[in-house]
């Protein structure tokens, strides 16, 4: 450039001429005349591309990188297949370089190019991932609820067993209380937790239990295009930022209730970060969105649980998300509902709940309660020491003693007596007929119509003594004291009148 520019001052101030110039700095005619046209070089410029060999077979390339769209990413083509190609199928006589450049060019241009997108207050974004958790030692793959608020960048993220119907719904619901509000609008993917059908471009026929959620807290939803979730991109993109900035290193905890109370105390940490570009703090602006665009919650608690119906088979199990749950034996071949939550499964017989478990979420297990076999052992005693609801259940020391004295006093009933004191727990807690069988060994009492008589007694509360404080307009009241003379008078010659 220092040459280039002093060229042009001493030609063009008159200084030296022309010739003078190309024999003193040894420079061509023709790069003179360049030099005194443009003030800066002007740089290489091709006016007239070559033809190629590949030229012939740019179609070809071309047709295979868009048939790779619609396969797996792993089994696409490299370069170097598509050369291998070229050359065994369709007589490619050129070299590999020029087809791996028209490769990356093509790829380059084919690349889709994303619309800055403006978000307006009050609305919400909600997506899954998935992370590995160490759950009480055990490497498990935990679920992902996020749901994101684009305008003040509030983030929430909780973490379930399952991607399921009942996280989805307990997901919001914990969502809106960590917000303070309900959004106007969210956006999702086409999930089939939210999708029965989609009729159209952008119609879609929702499931039961999202639309109980919508007429719960009364949003509306928008559903994206079809293998577009970029439409949702900044879930998309905070869904990696909380896994990475949340979740690293694996986190190790006793249950997934232990970790959701860390995302929740990271999450309104996070709110203090001011991000590029934003006007202020990301709480200072979700304060802002709460104020005028979120709808506060609704006052009456929403029940975020599943309802499908079921059937109690021959062993009083039902089976419910490939697990199988005890109800009493009493309601074998009866159609029964199953309410389930994250936490919990209820069973409902007509209009009453007859059985409720902790919610399982590994697969294939059998869920029982001994109690609910009980009815059955009292006509089936024989089967006490080899029932399966009954093989894991600790029960205290005393009910061993109870058992051994009532089988040596009963003889062949024994057995029968002591599922009869089982059964007191049908109404009763371990820790009330704990005391009462106790209480009956100290007395030497032991049949289970004694052991009711006792649990019942101990259940009844002494009457507490009338107390005056607290109410003064009590104390001013004065009773006079009964003088029981006066009913002498009722008395003549010791017969009353």
């Amino acid at each position: 450039m220092e040459l280039w520019s002093e060229v042009r001052r001493r030609v063009l101030t008159g200084e030296i001429s022309k010739r003078a110039a190309c024999r003193e700095y040894n420079i061509h005619w023709q790069t003179l005349q360049k030099m005194l046209q443009h003030s800066e070089p002007p740089g290489y410029r091709r006016e007239k591309a070559r033809p190629s060999k590949l030229d012939a077979f740019l179609p070809v390339i071309a047709e295979i990188l868009t048939s790779d769209k619609k396969v797996h990413r792993k089994q696409r083509h490299t370069a170097k297949r598509i050369f291998e190609r070229l050359r065994d199928e369709h007589g490619y006589t050129g070299g590999a370089t020029i087809v791996k450049d028209a490769v990356r060019s093509l790829r380059q241009q084919n690349r889709e190019v994303f619309l800055p997108l403006s978000h307006r207050p009050g609305e919400a974004q909600v997506d899954y991932g998935f992370a590995d958790v160490y759950v009480d030692g055990e490497l498990t793959k935990a679920a992902l609820f996020v749901m994101t608020l684009p305008y003040s960048d509030a983030l929430f993220i909780q973490a379930f067993p399952r991607e399921c119907t009942e996280s989805f719904l307990e997901g919001h619901k914990r969502a809106f209380e960590f917000f303070g509000g309900v959004p106007t609008r969210i956006s999702y993917d086409n999930s089939k937790i939210a999708v029965a059908k989609i009729t159209g471009s952008r119609e879609r026929t929702v499931t039961h239990e999202f639309q109980r959620l919508k007429s719960h807290y009364l949003f509306a939803e928008h559903f994206c295009l079809v293998r577009r979730p970029q439409e949702k991109g900044h879930v998309e993109r905070l869904v990696d930022f909380a896994r990475h900035n949340f979740l690293v290193p694996v986190p190790r905890v006793d249950s997934l209730e232990v970790l959701n109370e860390r995302l929740a105390a990271s999450c309104r940490a996070d709110l203090q970060r001011q991000l590029r570009g934003k006007s202020a703090a990301k709480i200072v602006l979700l304060e802002e969105e709460r104020q005028q665009f979120l709808r506060p919650p609704p006052v009456q608690a929403f029940e975020s649980h599943r309802v499908v119906p079921g059937n109690a088979s021959s062993l009083s199990l039902v089976r419910f998300d490939r697990n199988d749950y005890s109800v009493p034996t009493q309601f074998a071949h009866r159609p029964v509902t199953v309410v389930a939550t994250v936490d919990e499964v209820k069973l409902v017989f007509e209009d009453r709940l007859i059985a409720r478990h902790p919610r399982c979420w590994k697969k294939q297990q059998p869920i029982f309660d001994p109690v609910h076999y009980l009815a059955l052992l009292e006509r089936k005693p024989g089967g006490f020491d080899h029932a399966r609801p009954l093989e894991d259940w600790q029960l205290p020391v005393s009910f061993g003693i109870l058992r051994r004295r009532l089988e040596a006093e009963f003889n062949g009933n024994g057995t029968r007596e002591f599922i009869k004191v089982l059964r007191l727990l049908e109404s009763h807690s371990v820790t009330a007929l704990k005391r009462a069988v106790q209480h009956g060994l100290e007395i030497n009492v032991t049949s289970s119509d004694a052991i009711r008589l006792i649990i019942e007694f101990q259940k009844e509360e002494p009457i507490a003594l009338f107390n005056l404080d607290g109410r003064p307009h009590l104390k001013l009241v004065r009773v006079a004291q009964t003088d029981v003379s006066v009913y002498q008078s009722l008395l003549t010659e010791g017969t009353i009148l």
